[in-house]
């Protein structure tokens, strides 16, 4: 039997399809395989004997892996696609230990994530993980644990540092209640595709099974939320079983791997092997291969009858920003985003639409139900877009080109199917359309959506004493650029984010999505700072979210992190109430979070706003103010993005403001609602197109 309980993969059968190699490709995979060192007989014969191996006699011998993104961009045969896959990111690494020096589970699991490239994780300690911290304080490349004050905030902050960078987030907890604090943002990272690898400790082998002290079944908990996961029952395995986990996070569909490690694993002394081949046979044959010229062919066939295409591009397009930056300017077809795509196209673009949904730009949504070709790019068409299903794009023949061939028609029918990676299906369409030249026009179609735009832009209220958030969110971005890496949790707040700051780039934006996790802004935040140190990162949150885990201001102070925490505090519950609002008379049904006895809105007096965030970050040793006036805004954005360090501004806005537009659930685009809010919350008053 394995000595490693193995769970389904979340994949779906493979279509074969055929693809020249792209000559940048080959000659990578070419050096990677020039590289390749044979197995030395040691380790071939300490694998049949099948006891402790030694290690690789040299460290040359391992030679580094190549990005996953070769797995579906190149044609390769399963043999190179096994080599490849378990090729380690770092080679000639030089570890702290001898070679044939024994040394516990715990360090080889560091060295393990040291060879992957890792430089930061974010671990909290307990019992049954000790062994893993004690093995990270004397790493050999001086792996940074970022020390969150709670487990779902170290599980957010690996999100945080993966969506900001691509690369493969890292969190560690302890067993029982340590683990279980991960899940939501298990459920978080799978649903919005998040590369990350969490390591729970377990207690040990002996134990399971019997209730032990903080005992729970990890493994079981965490099936139908993560990628892939382990139970690791012998230490000879953790060097394959880390290769394997981090590749399956990193390629495909990306989205979050568990290794759980009893703790008499950690312990348990050996000589590692690390040059294992990965046992990912059926996951590999079921990546997609690029896609083909006809294929790509009959894409621009469809474009050319088009009178009125438009591309709805996802968070599949975050890595595939220049190719798709190519494919608009080339053919002049609009663009719209989803919220997870924010930044993969530039906001100032005038072809860019902003976003579409259910709190999307009118034009946005006017574009796609007036279409007559869909272009979508990465995307799994989510009902906050979609809406009523058989309302959405229902004029419009839809292209469908997904890397995850579960999503493809498993919503809406595609009329045109492609089971491919949007990087290169791109790049060939572009060098289709390079090589063809197409006379393309689309300019009377973008005039008629610009004719909607000037109608219904992104509009609020203009104010001389209170602050509108809105107007806020846009004085933010103007003062940043538009350059912030922003996170925030999920909300109004989260919704005017999107509308309002204008991102030109991708991974700038960090948010829960499919989740739409509250508590998600902070943590994320950290995680982005740690990863990106020279940005500007800023938090836009709302009062509801920030306290979800406002424990995290402790690792602000402690790890010197200068997140810049923009708080939009109405003492409400604000999208729950914005819903009270339209559909159930204004009535509260606990959404109010201020104080039972003083209530800011009506007193209007600073000391009865409740909770105190000021005082609060004083006792973090966090810098704090709070602005009430639209006079006192700008000033006060100032000095907290000129500040060294952590600050915290607190916006008071009135409760009554709403997110608009908006499109109720299960409605269609004829359904909009353009006007109103929580002071004339009357049906009269919720005008729609």
């Amino acid at each position: 039997g394995d000595s490693i309980v193995r769970l389904p993969l979340l994949v779906v059968a493979r279509r074969k399809m055929s693809a020249a190699m792209t000559a940048m490709a080959a000659a990578h995979i070419r050096a990677a395989f020039s590289r390749r060192a044979p197995r030395s007989k040691e380790a071939s014969k300490a694998s049949k004997r099948n006891i402790t191996r030694p290690a690789v006699s040299e460290p040359s011998m391992v030679s580094p892996g190549v990005d996953p993104s070769v797995f579906t961009e190149t044609e390769l045969t399963a043999s190179q696609m096994q080599d490849l896959a378990s090729q380690r990111p770092v080679a000639n690494f030089q570890s702290r230990f001898q070679l044939d020096e024994p040394r516990k589970g715990a360090d080889i699991l560091v060295e393990a994530l040291e060879r992957e490239g890792v430089d930061c994780v974010f671990a909290y300690p307990g019992g049954a993980s000790m062994e893993i911290h004690q093995s990270l304080t004397k790493s050999k490349t001086g792996v940074r644990n970022v020390l969150c004050r709670h487990e779902q905030g170290e599980v957010f902050a690996a999100e945080g540092y993966a969506k900001c960078t691509g690369k493969v987030g890292v969190c560690i907890a302890t067993s029982g209640p340590g683990a279980t604090n991960l899940v939501t943002g298990l459920a978080d990272a799978l649903l919005d595709s998040v590369p990350m690898v969490a390591i729970t400790g377990q207690v040990p082998r002996r134990m399971i099974g019997t209730d032990a002290f903080q005992e729970t079944p990890t493994v079981e908990i965490t099936r139908q939320i993560t990628k892939h996961n382990y139970l690791v029952m012998d230490v000879n395995d953790i060097p394959r079983i880390v290769r394997e986990a981090f590749f399956l996070a990193s390629s495909g569909r990306p989205g979050p791997v568990l290794i759980d490690i009893p703790k008499d694993v950690q312990q348990q002394m050996s000589i590692p092997y690390w040059g294992p081949k990965v046992s990912l046979n059926g996951y590999l044959s079921r990546l997609p291969s690029p896609p083909s010229h006809p294929q790509m062919e009959r894409v621009l066939d469809m474009i050319k009858d088009a009178k009125r295409p438009v591309v709805y591009a996802g968070g599949g397009c975050l890595d595939a920003a220049p190719e798709l930056k190519e494919f608009i300017e080339s053919t002049g077809i609009p663009i719209t985003n989803t919220l997870m795509g924010l930044g993969c196209y530039p906001a100032s673009d005038e072809r860019c639409l902003d976003m579409l949904g259910m709190h999307g730009a009118v034009y946005a949504n006017y574009a796609v139900d007036s279409a007559d070709l869909l272009l979508a790019f990465g995307v799994r068409f989510d009902d906050r877009v979609t809406g009523k299903l058989e309302a959405f794009a229902a004029r419009a023949s839809i292209v469908h080109i997904d890397i995850d061939p579960a999503e493809i028609g498993k919503n809406k029918e595609a009329h045109c199917p492609v089971f491919s990676n949007i990087k290169p299906a791109l790049r060939t369409l572009n060098s289709i359309i390079r090589a063809d030249k197409p006379e393309l026009d689309f300019s009377e179609w973008r005039a008629d959506i610009a004719k909607q735009r000037a109608k219904f832009p992104f509009a609020y209220t203009e104010t001389d004493d209170y602050i509108v958030p809105q107007h806020a969110v846009e004085l933010l971005c103007e003062m940043t650029q538009g350059k912030a890496v922003v996170s925030t949790g999920v909300g109004q707040h989260q919704m005017w984010a999107a509308q309002h700051y204008k991102f030109d780039e991708p991974r700038n934006w960090l948010t829960s999505g499919g989740l739409g996790s509250m508590g998600f802004g902070l943590p994320a935040a950290i995680g982005a700072v740690a990863a990106r140190p020279d940005a500007v990162v800023i938090d836009i949150d709302g009062d509801g979210s920030f306290v979800m885990n406002i424990q995290e201001l402790a690792t602000l102070h402690a790890e010197n992190l200068p997140v810049k925490m923009f708080v939009l505090n109405n003492q409400h519950l604000g999208m729950v109430v914005q819903w009270e609002d339209r559909f159930y008379g204004a009535n509260r049904g606990h959404t109010y979070l201020g104080s039972p006895d003083k209530d800011y809105a009506v007193t209007q007096d600073e000391a009865d706003i409740f909770p105190d965030f000021v005082k609060i970050c004083e006792g973090f040793r966090v810098p704090a103010e709070r602005v009430v006036r639209k006079a006192d805004l700008k000033d006060a954005i100032q000095r907290m993005l000129d500040h060294d360090g952590p600050y915290l501004l607190d916006v008071m806005f009135p409760h009554q403001e709403h997110v608009l537009p908006m499109v109720p659930g299960g409605g269609a685009f004829k359904d909009t609602i353009t006007t109103g809010d929580g002071r004339t919350p009357e049906t009269k008053d919720m005008k729609t197109l």
